[in-house]
């Protein structure tokens, strides 16, 4: 019976995408006014390329945005060293930026087709992928159908099932088990994870790590660092960073708190750049003068904010403190990837709603590296006691680092896993040399 009622929904969500599919349009239309298309690449999202396909095996790479960009990157270059050819596909504009800066000219990227029948059809008719590599939690049942009836591999990387989106499908088991069933392979980040996908009825399933903890530190503008640094001299700083409504304020407040007599700069790094004018507001009606990256402000001797409100640039932000608080986490539930700032050498504080990166925490405050707090008054004692004791604040840095070091592996696990569907490619791939179209 739930086999049947499944095959009815998945029926149901394909013709009810068919019949949408002509008014897409003005969808694209809204997102391209708000800066999240792309206008002069839309039409990739209806599956229609804009760069020829190469000769031979191609192995199609998807990730949602950055976040899973910057994961799948050394996956990526190991798949391309063997020499198969390679096809990213991105939802958003700042991951198709990412994309082009930190990968070779010779992996294509497209915009990542719409889940309707119609998109999905055309991309997979014009590309033929070998196998599709599908990053963390990116479940399109559209997709893994049309994958499902041309009989090719799919595969789930880095995988992760948030507790909000697993009582979500475990709800709808008779429908989950119907497109989990499809994935040939899951590798899961964590033993929960992958205890998860199985419930959900994906097999097998093994546990890699996170690949996140495998990438290269984010990188930087070398010039703006040495420039803003120069500004700041003896000053000292700390970061707010990835944060959500309410969490500007409580940096504000910590700020107003601590800055008489620690000579205070704040850097508040929202996660959605474009509320930066809404809380430059915010912070300026409290008496706090703002300085903003994207107007390239100097940060004065008056400067009480660093606001930067820019995408892609975590790497410069975080090197210009020691100590990192990580939003999502106090008022916001789910929390923030907590690793960034671990590698690039700071102390971490969160609040506790972090069930998204529950096991990231767990090993970082095993080790003495994160420190969760419980409210703004919390938040502002911790910032002043990592500021002032400078003892504490090494010890913390360098417990991160040991703990992103242990963590490693999660790459060449992932390849290991990965072999049983590369290796007939790259054999194929030495026999047909890759050749641009």
């Amino acid at each position: 019976m739930s086999g049947l009622l499944a095959k009815v929904a998945l029926s149901g969500y394909r013709w009810l995408g068919t019949a949408m599919y002509p008014f897409v349009w003005s969808y694209l239309a809204l997102r391209a006014a708000k800066g999240k298309e792309d206008p002069k690449r839309r039409q990739e999202r209806y599956g229609y390329a804009s760069a020829p396909r190469p000769q031979g095996p191609l192995v199609w790479f998807h990730a949602a945005s950055v976040g899973e960009t910057n994961a799948v990157i050394p996956l990526i270059k190991e798949v391309s060293r063997r020499g198969v050819s390679i096809i990213l596909t991105t939802g958003t504009t700042t991951s198709a930026r990412v994309a082009v800066e930190r990968l070779d000219p010779g992996i294509i990227h497209q915009y990542v087709p719409l889940d309707f029948k119609p998109a999905v059809s055309r991309f997979l008719d014009y590309w033929e992928p070998d196998l599709a590599i599908i990053a963390e939690s990116e479940i399109w049942p559209m997709t893994i159908m049309e994958l499902g009836e041309r009989h090719i591999p799919q595969v789930l990387v880095n995988g992760r099932l948030s507790d909000r989106t697993f009582a979500r499908w475990k709800k709808r088991l008779w429908l989950a088990d119907a497109l989990f069933e499809n994935l040939a392979l899951v590798i899961a980040q964590s033993d929960l994870d992958a205890d998860r996908f199985r419930t959900l009825g994906a097999l097998p399933v093994m546990v890699s790590g996170n690949l996140k903890v495998d990438t290269d530190a984010p990188p930087h503008d070398a010039e703006a660092l040495r420039r803003y640094q120069a500004q700041i001299g003896g000053r000292k700083t700390w970061a707010a960073i990835s944060t959500f409504e309410g969490e500007e304020a409580a940096a504000g407040i910590v700020h107003r708190a601590l800055k008489e007599r620690t000579g205070l700069l704040t850097i508040i790094v929202p996660r959605h750049p474009e509320r930066s004018d809404q809380i430059e507001a915010m912070l300026v009606s409290k008496g706090l003068t703002v300085a903003r990256r994207t107007r390239n402000d100097p940060l004065t001797a008056d400067t009480d904010i660093f606001l930067g409100d820019t995408i892609g640039e975590m790497g410069l932000y975080l090197r210009l403190t020691e100590v990192a608080f990580v939003g999502r986490s106090l008022f916001a539930e789910g929390g923030q990837n907590p690793l960034e700032p671990a590698m690039l050498g700071c102390a971490i504080l969160s609040g506790g709603n972090v069930q998204n990166f529950r096991d990231t925490y767990q090993m970082l405050a095993k080790n003495g590296s994160a420190k969760i707090i419980r409210d703004v008054e919390m938040l502002a004692k911790g910032v002043n006691y990592l500021l002032v004791n400078d003892e504490m604040r090494r010890k913390m840095i360098d417990a991160g680092l040991e703990t992103v070091h242990e963590m490693r592996g999660a790459l060449s696990a992932t390849v290991r896993g990965l072999e049983p569907y590369i290796n007939p490619l790259t054999v194929k791939a030495r026999l047909q040399p890759r050749r641009d179209a």
